[in-house]
């Protein structure tokens, strides 16, 4: 069965960033745990070892822009962020648009019943699933041949 490059998703915040993985057919993503910012020396640390450890090949990271599709002061934040990772780590960055990923990730844990639905992080790594899976989304697929599914 062959497999993609693997992408990387992110959330970015200034106290968390939200972190996803495509699967290995580049399908679907995958939550991982939420990176608890320290410093962005240990931030950029933590990245790096993911993208080692999971052979990523590309970045995408959620876009703030408002409803009106203008981009806000949160939206340049994540252009510096991007532009230094992609000088950091020597991969390709896309920004994705990720209006009301967020708020659809918190209505969704509010719905959960379970207690640890609540804890903290988890809102942030469901919408770095979102803005992923959009990304992977934004195209047709071409058609797999049924033995490679």
């Amino acid at each position: 069965m062959a497999t993609v490059p693997r992408i990387l998703g992110l959330d970015y915040g200034e106290r968390r960033i939200g972190l996803a993985i495509s699967d290995p057919l580049g399908i679907t993503a995958q939550g991982l745990d939420t990176l608890f910012r320290k410093d962005r020396e240990k931030d950029f640390r933590a990245l790096r070892s993911i993208v080692d450890t999971r052979k990523v090949e590309r970045i995408v990271i959620g876009m703030p822009i408002r409803m009106d599709g203008t981009p806000g002061r949160q939206a340049r934040r994540v252009e510096k962020f991007a532009q230094e990772l992609r000088d950091r780590l020597g991969l390709p960055v896309e920004t994705w648009d990720e209006r009301l990923t967020t708020v659809e990730a918190e209505r969704i844990l509010r719905e959960d019943p379970r207690k640890r639905a609540r804890k903290k992080g988890l809102a942030d790594r469901l919408a770095a699933v979102f803005i992923l899976q959009g990304y992977m989304d934004r195209d047709e697929r071409p058609a797999r041949p049924a033995d490679e599914i």
